[in-house]
């Protein structure tokens, strides 16, 4: 009955009797089913003919189910960037439409992104108490075994390998005068704190964000990125699909993904262009940087499944993937330690591994490059001849990048930093062991000087630290601080056999 229009309301500023005025409704989920009976009661089973719903991998959650349920006759229209769900709770309906990767990338609506894989010709290899020395060929038959992708991940000199080319790669977009930023994801807390060291020690400004953070120190860290006063961020099970800041244009990854689904929700993290619908603006170019013994070269290869629409790979992952969680974010009894008894040991990297991330047909970018051709006044067909003559292998080498210099003050600050940080992590695996409460006063009723068992813990530490060497912090070095940290399991085993038996009334 409504003559003219489309008319629009947002639910935020009108009223039911806005609604019934116009052809469209704007609202989210939130409104409608957090207070049912303030909205959703008041609108008829049958007043909306079609339900689009952005954001729709969250559409099987219960807010939606209840929106959807209260219009039984509507049309349900789910939209996404992000078809993948890590509860495994399948998105419901049919395929109508999917806008590929690689359509997006030549139009320039996401950055052109490039991934690229530390190659060590030589790895030296610890592994239940064996030593071993492979070649690359040995390396990438290995990365598929998870003790092997969890040691390259959480080794040192791995580590280090993806900080400097993960750094070059930002120099290089920096060229331009744009303050590009990184972002990197780790395998733990504790393992993203020592990353965030790494990139400090060269010079960088860094700074970590996990879940257990409080809301306003995340939130700091995130205005911090925002403002351009980091050059890197290192994330822990944060920063997930619908973060969106343009200027991360490099993504580090220091851990595995087993599945496809967080690998790309991470990689999306830097996919935003800066220059909007120009593709070859070098601003719009972005770089995903880990080491060739992660096993990630696979999920790169599950995503061109995915983008040629495999059939029998888009049902599986359009179904739902079980959780990706790294080991310190886990619940239950895992113990922890500070130390890892599968590591490398030494690499020499010679190359650095260079993969396309789109999979462009080759017949989309002929016709892409005849179109050009036509635009110059140029002969059209002669674009497969021009296509094929500069085409690109699938995988290219290049030289790997020189490694950042440690500037010997930040290193030493860090170093300081990271064993109280360890000190502290060491002091809740301790409070585990011996099974008490972080805020009850069960050491303290023995004797320790302290405020409750947590800072009891922390206190019985740094004494034991201090036993070995009695010198004031202030005064030591650098081999001096990694000596200290390389004891904190032994410190952590004396500590739990004493006061085991020093709760349970046991003399010793």
């Amino acid at each position: 009955d409504m003559i003219g229009g489309p008319f629009v309301c947002s639910l935020d500023t009108g009223n039911i009797s806005i609604a019934e005025k116009s052809h469209i409704v704007v609202t989210n989920v939130h409104q409608l089913a957090t207070n049912v009976d303030k909205w959703l009661n008041k609108f008829n089973n049958d007043f909306f003919d079609l339900i689009i719903i952005d954001e729709a991998h969250h559409s099987a959650a219960e807010s939606w189910q209840t929106v959807i349920e209260h219009f039984p006759n509507a049309k349900v229209v789910n939209m996404t960037a992000t078809p993948f769900r890590s509860d495994r709770a399948e998105i419901e309906g049919k395929l109508v439409f999917r806008y590929p990767f690689k359509r997006a990338t030549i139009k320039g609506y996401v950055k052109q992104i490039q991934a690229w894989y530390v190659a060590p010709s030589e790895l030296t290899f610890t592994a239940k108490g064996k030593t071993k020395t492979y070649t690359l060929d040995e390396v990438l038959k290995l990365k598929e075994k998870d003790w092997f992708s969890r040691g390259i991940a959480l080794s040192e000199v791995c580590n280090i390998s993806i900080v400097d080319n993960s750094l070059e790669k930002l120099e290089e977009l920096r060229e331009t005068g744009t303050n590009h930023q990184l972002i990197a994801v780790a395998c733990s807390i504790d393992h993203a704190k020592t990353i965030r060291s790494m990139y400090i020690e060269r010079g960088y400004k860094a700074d970590v964000i996990y879940s257990q953070m409080t809301k306003e120190n995340k939130d700091e860290v995130l205005r911090k990125l925002r403002s351009g006063e980091l050059d890197c961020i290192v994330q822990v099970q944060m920063l997930g699909e619908g973060f969106d800041h343009q200027k991360l244009s490099v993504a580090a990854i220091f851990r595995p993904f087993r599945t496809l689904a967080p690998y790309i929700q991470f990689v999306g993290r830097i996919l935003r262009v800066i220059v909007q619908n120009n593709p070859t603006h070098p601003d719009n170019y972005g770089h995903v940087v880990t080491h060739s013994g992660m096993n990630l070269d696979q999920r790169l290869k599950e995503f061109k499944l995915f983008e040629k629409d495999d059939q029998r790979f888009w049902d599986e992952v359009i179904g739902g993937t079980p959780p990706d969680i790294p080991r310190d974010v886990k619940k239950g009894k895992t113990r922890l330690c500070n130390r890892e008894t599968t590591i490398v040991n030494n690499e020499i990297v010679e190359s650095l591994i260079g993969e396309k991330f789109t999979t462009v047909d080759d017949e989309d970018l002929i016709n892409d490059l005849a179109d050009k051709l036509e635009l110059l006044g140029l002969d059209p067909s002669s674009a497969r001849e021009i296509y094929f003559s500069q085409k690109e292998p699938e995988q290219k080498a290049t030289k790997p990048a020189a490694p950042f210099q440690v500037q010997p003050q930040k290193e030493w600050e860090e170093i300081k930093k990271r064993l109280n940080e360890k000190v502290k992590r060491s002091a809740n695996m301790l409070l585990n062991r011996l099974d008490l409460n972080r805020a009850k006063r069960d050491l303290i009723n023995k004797g320790v000087s302290a405020s409750n068992n947590f800072t009891a813990c922390i206190t019985l530490i740094n004494r034991e630290i201090k036993n070995r060497n009695s010198k004031s912090r202030q005064d030591w070095t650098i081999e001096e601080f990694q000596a200290a940290i390389s004891i904190l399991d032994d410190i952590l085993n004396q500590l739990t056999k004493h006061w085991k038996g020093k709760l349970n009334g046991q003399t010793r």
